[in-house]
């Protein structure tokens, strides 16, 4: 019995059903590396990116600036892949190819025994600044290498422990993404401390006194004759680092080791002004 064509119906159906999964993780990649690059921006200023209540497309729109250098490493390096690949293959009748692949899987081999040394002495050189790139880089190098080496020894036979050696190098290119989106937001940290009075400047009144440390570069006036009800206590030499649903952090506008980040809740507490960049117009 011969089957009944799908309708157009049913065609729109696996059409969207092959394209919302792709959405879905690409989304999902996205949110977490930009979840990543901003958790560590902001625990520079000593703030829980979660305390500050970013929304799923914030974080996404985020994630462009940490992907940058990693998926242009990945492009770039795709190609030039698929270019040695096919050289490869188009001499694989030459006397010299057992050879090739032999180096090739000898050299994967090496790499995966350095990378597994890193991993198992992490008690030891953790602490190492660059420990999150190199040991990723090379667990990732050295199985992609030694499933290559395998696939040509099986002729682009594809077996199991070939497809575990592709999942951990995706594992290892995940790592790798992660710490650099980390490094990312942490050198977004410090471009911001260095250039501090390029964020919005902001003059706060408030009915009740802050406290904020005397350290932090942050001016403060009182208003003698304003009622309980009033706002009494005025605050400038503030910048907007980033705004909430609900509140907003401000930061001094110059760096000092005694800075300090202070959250303010948008209520009936609290007046906030933002004053003009000090740049007449033409």
């Amino acid at each position: 019995m011969s089957e009944t064509p799908p309708s157009g119906v049913d065609r729109w159906v696996s059409l969207a059903t092959s394209f919302v999964a792709p959405v879905t993780v690409i989304s999902a990649v996205l949110f977490y590396f930009g979840y990543v690059a901003a958790r560590a921006q902001y625990d520079y200023f000593g703030l829980d990116v979660d305390v500050i209540g970013l929304s799923t497309r914030a974080y996404v729109m985020r994630s462009p600036q940490p992907l940058l250098t990693p998926m242009l490493v990945l492009v770039l390096g795709g190609v030039a892949v698929v270019a040695l690949h096919r050289w490869v293959r188009g001499h694989a009748t030459k006397g010299w190819f057992r050879r090739l692949v032999t180096a090739v899987l000898g050299a994967g081999l090496v790499l995966l025994a350095a990378g597994t040394v890193l991993l198992a002495g992490f008690t030891l050189v953790g602490g190492w600044a660059y420990y999150s790139l190199v040991t990723p880089v090379l667990l990732g190098g050295g199985a992609a290498l030694v499933a290559y080496a395998l696939r040509l020894r099986l002729g682009g036979r594809l077996e199991p422990r070939i497809v575990l050696l592709w999942v951990g190098v995706a594992a290892c290119v995940i790592w790798a993404t992660a710490t650099t989106a980390q490094w990312t937001g942490r050198g977004l940290a410090m471009e911001q401390a260095r250039n501090l009075r390029s964020l919005p400047s902001v003059v706060l009144d408030t009915k009740e006194r802050l406290y904020i440390p005397a350290g932090a570069g942050v001016q403060e006036a009182v208003r003698a004759e304003a009622g309980e009800d009033e706002y009494r206590f005025r605050y400038w030499r503030l910048r907007l680092l980033i705004q909430g649903e609900d509140r907003m952090f401000l930061v001094p506008d110059t760096w000092s080791a005694g800075g300090t980040t202070i959250m303010v809740r948008l209520d009936d507490d609290v007046r906030v002004q933002f004053q003009f960049r000090n740049s007449p117009p033409d």
